[in-house]
């Protein structure tokens, strides 16, 4: 059973992914996400139906616009793919430890994960609104799982790692880290802390690594990047 529920989250993933690209490109532009629908930026024509469907109609198009043949970028069905096989995995994990009501919360993670790297690769900074939806959607999703599970002490440690993190970044990492980047570790932090300390404990460490490993990778990138590997990470 755990295999098929993480196979309907795949491709729930994919669908999402797909969504995610509109969100990437549009959310800082201050573009509206539902209208107008997505078109070919070189020709302009919208794009039909059957060639939304994510990784599958990039692959049959060979990665061109079916209208203009102008070549579609890689990065589209590679944050789909991503999108599918993180959701898959993180809801193959949560089955297996018994927390399916914390499944919705950790799949908002790494959206927002996804989302949070690739805004900071295109060096745009996070923008507020999807900041500011982020702490209510997140705390929604973990009070939900709270109540259900009756993890009170997991959404205290939720709240703890949130605002321990915003005094840590005001007296220690403000001049180091972008206001936007301090603003999505506390938001991630939130559902690792809601399982275990050890998660963000393991996203902080990884954060540090990948950052000084890859000094060109923007703060946020390594931040989301390292919250959303910590999600598939064991507990001890």
């Amino acid at each position: 059973m755990i295999a098929f529920w993480a196979a309907m989250a795949g491709l729930f993933g994919l669908a999402i992914g797909s969504f995610l690209n509109v969100v990437i490109y549009r959310v800082p532009a201050g573009l509206s996400i539902v209208h107008p629908p997505s078109a070919c930026p070189k020709c302009g024509h919208e794009i039909r139906n059957r060639h939304n469907v994510p990784v599958l109609a990039w692959l049959v198009l060979r990665g061109r616009c079916y209208d203009c043949k102008a070549p579609i970028s890689a990065r589209y069905p590679a944050v789909e793919a991503v999108t599918g096989l993180l959701f898959a995995a993180v809801t193959a994990r949560l089955l297996h430890d018994d927390r399916a009501w914390l499944i919705p919360a950790y799949l908002y993670l790494v959206a927002l994960g996804v989302v949070a790297a690739m805004i900071a690769i295109d060096g745009e900074r996070l923008p507020n609104s999807i900041v500011s939806s982020s702490y209510a959607a997140v705390y929604a999703l973990l009070i939900v799982d709270a109540a259900i599970d009756h993890a009170w002490w997991g959404l205290g440690r939720a709240a703890i790692a949130t605002v321990g993190l915003a005094v840590l970044g005001l007296l220690v990492a403000k001049e180091r880290l972008s206001p936007d980047a301090r603003e999505l570790a506390q938001i991630v932090a939130a559902p690792l802390a809601f399982l275990s300390w050890w998660l963000p404990a393991y996203a902080a460490a990884l954060a540090v690594v990948g950052g000084l490993a890859v000094r060109r990778l923007p703060a946020a990138t390594c931040i989301a990047a390292a919250a959303i590997v910590a999600t598939c990470l064991p507990v001890p």
